[in-house]
């Protein structure tokens, strides 16, 4: 079916996505708009303004204008049927998703890895500190970040991105003839320039309405394989993206906060319900959803490193193990090196729980 046949679709009143799913699955590679009325009202039965809508293809002349503008403007129209769609939106369990995207920038929106991350538009300093946190260790694991350009936790999960080098989309709740808030502009900008995107489903010159934006939460859930919340009151947004994530068998991961700190009372409470996963580190993802633990080996191998012996030090241990237990004189005397060297050596050795000391100021090498 050809692109204005599909985004005239959605401008059929009381077509929703799921309709429109189910049509295109009965009439596989057909254009609806072509359909015989007999079929129309098999598919459709008493819904007559549905099927006098697509026999007279009263969405195209808003379709045609639609696509001048993507032509205009470098806007992809994506179908649930191309490629390009989002595959996480076309599983099953996400059957209200959009049929239809508009998607302006490069990012891949089939990325290997994909976390969403929500939270408060009144973000503390400690919270926009913990964004930035998981982004970069998401950078290990090569992780896209999807969020919702609004004020707070989701500019700063975008800005993290950038300023780690990751892709980063947002999902808007209106069309791309405008960004909202206006003083996100800039960071939309950034976004597009670093190699990312900004999506919606909703055409141009749809108003900024608040109806909007809980719908353009789910998007924002499905692309994610993980939603995390880094800071919420009892109720808001980012509550309702995380049961949206819940109800598409997406993990849903919550960083704890105060028990006193207001924005900390919607992810204390979604830990304390189990309906999220207590967040420490970019691992505890990894961990849940079967990545390899880059983050973690790093990590093992920066502390290998830092556990590495000198020459002289693996001597004192040899020494330590060969003779069982000695004493600082005899240390020195072995190493032919003066006692306050001997002694800042086996100090460090102790510290780093490689030697311990026995009464009578004896070492020996820890077991």
């Amino acid at each position: 079916m050809a692109t204005l046949s599909q985004i005239a679709l959605t401008f059929i009143p009381r077509l929703g996505p799921t309709a429109i799913r189910r049509l295109m699955e009965a009439y596989p590679g057909e254009d609806i708009f072509s359909l015989p009325r007999q079929e129309l009202k098999a598919a459709f039965g008493s819904h007559i303004g549905i099927i006098e809508s697509i026999s007279s293809k009263s969405g195209h002349a808003r379709a045609e204008q639609e696509m001048a503008f993507c032509e205009k403007n470098g806007i992809r129209p994506l179908f649930f049927t191309d490629s390009d769609f989002p595959e996480r939106l076309n599983r099953p369990e996400c059957g209200d998703s959009p049929v239809l995207l508009y998607v302006m920038g490069r990012a891949d929106l089939n990325a290997e890895r994909t976390v969403s991350v929500v939270g408060t538009r009144r973000a503390t300093a400690q919270g926009r500190d913990n964004t930035d946190r998981l982004v970069r260790d998401l950078k290990a694991y090569n992780t896209p970040i999807v969020s919702g350009l609004a004020y707070g936790i989701d500019t700063a999960a975008h800005t993290a991105a950038l300023d780690h080098s990751l892709p980063t989309v947002a999902v808007l709740g209106h069309g791309l003839d405008r960004i909202y808030p206006p003083e996100n502009r800039p960071l939309a900008k950034r976004i597009l320039d670093a190699g990312g995107a900004l999506v919606t489903e909703y055409p141009n010159g749809t108003a900024i309405h608040p109806k909007y934006f809980p719908a353009r939460n789910r998007i924002i859930a499905a692309m994610g394989d993980a939603t995390v919340v880094v800071e919420a009151s009892e109720k808001g947004g980012a509550l309702i993206t995380a049961a949206i994530a819940a109800s598409y068998q997406r993990d849903v991961f919550a960083l704890p906060g105060r028990l006193t700190d207001t924005y900390s009372r919607g992810c204390n409470n979604l830990i304390a319900t189990n309906r999220a996963q207590l967040l420490r580190t970019a691992d505890d993802i990894a961990f849940q959803l079967g990545w390899p633990l880059i983050g973690k080996q790093m990590a093992i191998a920066e502390a290998e490193e830092a556990a590495a012996l000198s020459p002289t030090e693996q001597k004192v241990i040899d020494l330590l193990q060969e003779y069982d237990r000695m004493t600082l004189d005899e240390v020195a005397a072995r190493l032919a090196a003066s006692l306050p060297k001997a002694a800042g050596l086996m100090f460090n050795l102790e510290m780093r729980g490689l030697v311990h000391t026995l009464p009578g100021h004896l070492y020996q090498a820890s077991r």
